[in-house]
């Protein structure tokens, strides 16, 4: 599932954050918008965190880290150096572009990196692209060179809207935060087109739940909206329910299929969710953020029943479906057959 990456290069990016490069073996495939599992042993815990893939096209893996208060892996990505190699698990995820000819990119802060990768394979095919991207000051701004080296190639193909909130511009419109309104009010002064073919948002999840309401008021279609969420703010995970209870009372028997091979463990009464009872009983399931946000875990539930304490990521369709997040998963059944095998 991980392999070791040799770091090929780590530099800063703004005043808080590093790029760190990798030795990219020729086998690894990957889209851009998608990201990498980084993995280690810190304190003597194991540590996974997945951070958005920053690179252009055909060009090695790097990943942009921002350091976060009280954050064990990104204070530990900070102390990286040349040499050193990293647990790496394969690139993944879904925020991907669907070959648009215009695209709205809406980010703020670490939400930048997985921006790179989407701006530069849409610029390359002739694609229009707009990015509005928000930070405190221009020392936070990630990837700002690379940001303008980008413009400078692309001239009249890439508009580059920064929005700053602790450092007063020239031009009102683009102090503050990025936000709903912020973007609305853009679009009526004509800097930013809405009826982009695709509109992709990363960032804070208030920001893109703002951005995504306004959007939709203003008659974007929601199939053209996508995002990929950092981190959430204030919402708590929704209570077991009764039959969560009563299911983790008894004892709940969950079958999963992994890799073709069954393993049956038991969820009980201390267990937050499947994956902390599979981990307690020395059973190791595909993880990584730990938060419903980046879908490493997603399975399907085979027979019985559950539910989830939070989703950030999968979409309506997969939750019909019967897909599930493993790290937010609770059973509601005496039994719960879970196929991590299902596509």
């Amino acid at each position: 599932m991980f392999r070791d990456l040799t770091i090929t290069d780590i530099r800063p990016e703004g005043s808080d954050a590093v790029r760190i490069t990798f030795d990219t073996p020729e086998d690894i495939d990957w889209k851009p918008g998608q990201y990498l599992t980084l993995r280690s042993t810190i304190d003597g815990q194991d540590i996974r965190r997945s951070y958005s893939i920053a690179s252009f096209p055909d060009q090695p893996l790097c990943v942009g880290v921002k350091r976060v208060d009280g954050g064990a892996f990104s204070t530990f990505a900070q102390s990286l150096t040349r040499g050193k190699s990293v647990q790496v698990m394969q690139p993944e995820g879904r925020f991907c572009p669907r070959g648009e000819q215009t695209l709205l990119l809406v980010a703020a802060g670490s939400g930048i990196t997985p921006m790179i990768s989407i701006a530069a394979e849409a610029l390359e095919r002739g694609a229009e692209v707009t990015l509005v991207y928000g930070n405190r000051n221009s020392g936070s701004i990630m990837f700002k060179d690379t940001l303008d080296a980008l413009k400078d190639r692309y001239m009249g193909q890439f508009n580059l809207i920064h929005i700053l909130s602790r450092e007063p511009q020239d031009v009102e419109l683009l102090n503050g935060r990025v936000s709903g309104e912020k973007l609305q009010r853009l679009a009526r002064a004509g800097a930013v087109d809405l009826n982009a073919e695709g509109v992709y948002l990363c960032g804070p999840g208030a920001m893109i739940d703002d951005v995504a309401v306004m959007l939709t008021g203003e008659g974007v279609p929601e199939t053209r909206i996508h995002h990929e969420r950092f981190f959430m703010e204030g919402e708590a995970p929704r209570a077991p329910s009764v039959a969560a209870q009563e299911a983790a009372e008894k004892g709940a028997q969950v079958e999963v299929v992994l890799d073709g091979t069954r393993r049956v463990f038991n969820v009980e009464e201390d267990d937050e969710n499947v994956l902390d009872a599979a981990a307690r009983q020395g059973l190791e399931l595909p993880y990584s953020c730990k938060g419903g946000m980046c879908c490493t875990c997603r399975c399907k539930v085979a027979e019985g029943g559950a539910e989830m304490a939070v989703n950030y990521s999968l979409e309506p369709w997969e939750l019909e479906q019967g897909f599930t997040l493993a790290c937010q998963t609770r059973p509601t059944t005496e039994k719960l057959v879970l196929d991590f095998d299902a596509a």
